[in-house]
């Protein structure tokens, strides 16, 4: 199987301010493309469904400079936009308040909305987000353009549970595979109904009609990238807060009567207006091939209308996968290439499949990120479990040792559901039956009983678990999915929780 994001030759394209001899536009883009793109400081965007409605990512460090978080797109979009949204708001998210959104607050701006790439942005990360879709990819075009059509054509029939099914087989995975397990989950805390049916979208539907690629104007990044742009047709998404299928207690405990909406809201984007009010620059959706097909690619696109957002072309060659000879070793690898600051050893070890628009467009990355001063601790033993789970292997830590610049010792071992870790000379332990104790001694005397009792069943659900990581193997090769990774995190979280503490949590947000 080849798959993109394999760092080969690209044809040279065009000059400083140019991609492909094209001239950037000056105007702002999609919000997409600032969130996942490397930038200092916090950021702030909209999301998909308010558009008004301003909340901040929180950078990384790597040295002294902060970058917002690559792998943040499945925290971003698989842990926030999809595990917050789900156990705070049944799919919408979460105000700055601590109040669910959804079709009742205020309307997105259009102009955050432009075309399909974003209407396929708001189905996915802002929509309902803990349906099942299609296990399988409904299989590759002949032609970016045809694929691109397809996606759309999918839109178009109403058929927005097959919408992931269009995208690159590796990319859809991403996301389709962990849904049975969140929406059992998500049953077993009653926040949504026992007889939801996991494979079926309710609350969200979009709508295409005439939409018009120019074939003319697409744009060859290189042998397996293809820009193709959307210049005409309208979109139409229709929200219905009452066909989500949240339980009536959950309701109850997140919403006041007033504030539930009454029936669908709807919104429709005009592409042709959306291209005129950003200077005549098409809709960008970005399709790459694998193994002889053309797919849409979300994750593409969002880095095209990053690079393009900072005036960047796509390098002429990207950076290759280099993956590691175990699972454990990945993980190893990767920490300590985090410690050295080497942010190129990093992205080799992404999955290429997956995060092949990371790799592609490593260089620029590199560029953006600057020089960045090793931290000088040395990874000295790392172990793990191996367990499978959909899609990958969950390498669960069990022993670590770091030493420090100083010459000082870090020391963290894992044996059945107690930890011990080491500093300075002193060895601490903490086990899940004595996790409940602590809680009791270190809590405010005002919090509620339940509230201990929740804050307990996460840590010891947490203990008991481990600390997991999800790698994925490729051509031989061991790779760390950072999205995969922040899915597992999340599901570590609800697997840790009970209804009684879902109940208590709300409650304590009131």
């Amino acid at each position: 199987m080849t798959s993109p994001g394999q760092g080969g030759q690209w044809p040279q394209q065009g000059g400083e301010g140019q991609q492909g001899g094209q001239e950037y536009p000056q105007q702002q883009y999609p919000p997409t493309a600032q969130q996942y793109y490397p930038q200092t400081g916090e950021q702030q965007y909209y999301a998909p469904q308010t558009g008004e409605q301003p909340y901040q990512q929180q950078p990384y460090s790597t040295g002294q400079q902060q970058y917002a978080q690559q792998g943040q797109y499945q925290q971003q979009y698989s842990q926030e936009q999809y595990y917050a949204q789900q156990q705070a708001s049944g799919g919408y998210p979460v105000q700055p308040d601590g109040a669910p959104g959804g079709p009742g607050t205020p309307k997105r701006k259009k102009g955050l909305i432009i075309g399909l790439v974003i209407a396929l942005v708001v189905a996915v990360g802002g929509g309902v987000t803990w349906f099942a879709l299609a296990q399988s990819s409904s299989g590759g075009a002949d032609t970016p353009t045809l694929a691109a059509q397809n996606l759309a054509n999918t839109i178009s029939s109403g058929d927005v549970v097959g919408l992931l099914g269009t995208l690159a087989p590796a990319e859809a995975s991403l996301f389709t595979d962990p849904i049975e397990e969140a929406a059992a989950e998500l049953k077993r805390l009653e926040i949504i109904r026992p007889e939801a049916d996991p494979k079926a979208l309710s609350g969200m539907e979009i709508k295409t009609e005439g939409l018009v690629f120019d074939e003319s104007q697409q744009q060859q990044v290189n042998d397996h990238l293809t820009i193709t742009k959307l210049t005409g047709g309208k979109i139409t998404v229709t929200a219905d807060f009452t066909k989500i299928p949240l339980t009536k207690d959950f309701l109850e405990a997140t919403l006041d009567a007033d504030d539930l909406p009454s029936g669908p809201e709807t919104e429709t984007i005009d592409i042709a207006e959306e291209v005129r009010k950003n200077k005549g620059e098409p809709v960008r959706i970005a399709t790459v091939k694998v193994d002889d097909a053309w797919y849409p690619s979300l994750l593409y696109t969002i880095a095209d209308y990053a690079l393009l957002e900072e005036k960047t072309e796509w390098p002429a060659q990207g950076i290759a996968a280099n993956g590691a000879g175990s699972s454990t070793d990945a993980v190893k690898e990767l920490l300590q290439a985090a410690l050295d600051a080497d942010i190129k050893r990093v992205i080799e070890l992404l999955p290429p499949d997956e995060m092949g628009a990371l790799q592609d467009a490593g260089p620029a990355i590199l560029e953006a990120a600057g020089k960045e001063k090793p931290s000088g601790a040395k990874v000295l033993k790392l172990e793990t479990e191996s367990s499978n789970v959909g899609g990958g292997t969950r390498a669960t830590l069990t022993a670590l040792e770091l030493q420090g610049p100083d010459g000082e010792d870090f020391k963290l071992s894992k044996d059945n559901d107690c930890y011990s870790v080491t500093m300075e000379g002193r060895t601490e332990r903490m086990c899940a039956s004595e996790l409940a104790d602590l809680v009791e001694s270190e809590s405010d005397s005002s919090m509620p009983p339940a509230v201990r009792q929740a804050l307990t069943s996460l840590g010891t659900g947490i203990l008991k678990q481990g600390v997991g990581v999800i790698t994925t193997e490729v051509s031989g090769k061991h790779y760390v999915s950072p999205i995969r990774t922040l899915n597992e995190q999340g599901m570590t979280i609800l697997r840790s929780l009970k209804p009684e503490d879902i109940k208590a949590l709300l409650e304590l947000a009131d």
